[in-house]
Parts: structure tokens; C-alpha cells; sequence
């Protein structure tokens, strides 16, 4: 079984840079599509970013060029850096990983696709 801490989360003012990281333990050979979802009050959950195990990269129009997804392989950690946050993107934000490889990775974006959930970290932005 595989357990996820999610951590970096905060209140920032708009224009403001978090960086979110998860860090997994336990049996994590078939993680090859990990992912960062948020969740706004009222909101579905939506993905924001997946990062396949080639590294490529998808993300959601609306943080598309403010945030990047990246991971440390060999550390076991997952990481989102998010500049220019703006109000829109406060929400309990999470990590999650599947066993999709290559387009299957980028194209499943929903949460149902994905397991070994963390217990999430909460961003905050103040206008």
C-alpha cells in the first residue's frame, strides 16, 4: 500500500509562489502517471497537472504556464511549483498516481483514474 504526505501548502497574497510537495512511501513500482488535483468548496475535484514516467507534462488551461509539475525519482517525491496564484486557484490541493504510461497518462483526467490519495494541503490566495 502506498501512502502520500502532501506539504508546502499556505496563504499567499495574488502574484505570490508556493511550491507543493508529496512524498510517497510503500510499494510505488506501478506509479508511472502521477498527478496534482485541487478541490474548491462547492467544486468537483479537478486535475491541474500529470507528469507521465517519460516526463512528459499536461496541465489544465487554467494554470497552464503559471505551474509546473516535476518529480524526484529517486526520492519519491512529487513536486508543484505555482507562481503568479491568483484567488481563483485557492483549494485543497492534492496527489495522486495511476498506472497509465505515455497518452493514457496525459489524457485520463479524471479523479476516478487515479488512487493512493494524500489527505491534501490547503492554498489559500488573498486578493
Amino acid at each position: 500500500q502506498v501512502q502520500q504526505v502532501e506539504s508546502g501548502g499556505g496563504s499567499v497574497q495574488a502574484g505570490g509562489s508556493l511550491r507543493l510537495s508529496c512524498e510517497a512511501s510503500g510499494d510505488i513500482s506501478n506509479r508511472t502517471c502521477m498527478a496534482w488535483f485541487r478541490q474548491a468548496p462547492g467544486r468537483e475535484r479537478e486535475r491541474v497537472a500529470a507528469i507521465d514516467s517519460d516526463g512528459q507534462t499536461t496541465y489544465a488551461i487554467s494554470v497552464k504556464g503559471r505551474f509546473t509539475i516535476s518529480q524526484d525519482s529517486a526520492k519519491n517525491i512529487l513536486y508543484l511549483q505555482m507562481n503568479s496564484l491568483n484567488p481563483e486557484d485557492t483549494a485543497m490541493y492534492y496527489c495522486a498516481a495511476a498506472a497509465y504510461k505515455g497518452w493514457l497518462c496525459r489524457a485520463l483526467a479524471g479523479k476516478e483514474n487515479y488512487g493512493d490519495w494524500g489527505q491534501g494541503t490547503q492554498v489559500t490566495v488573498s486578493s
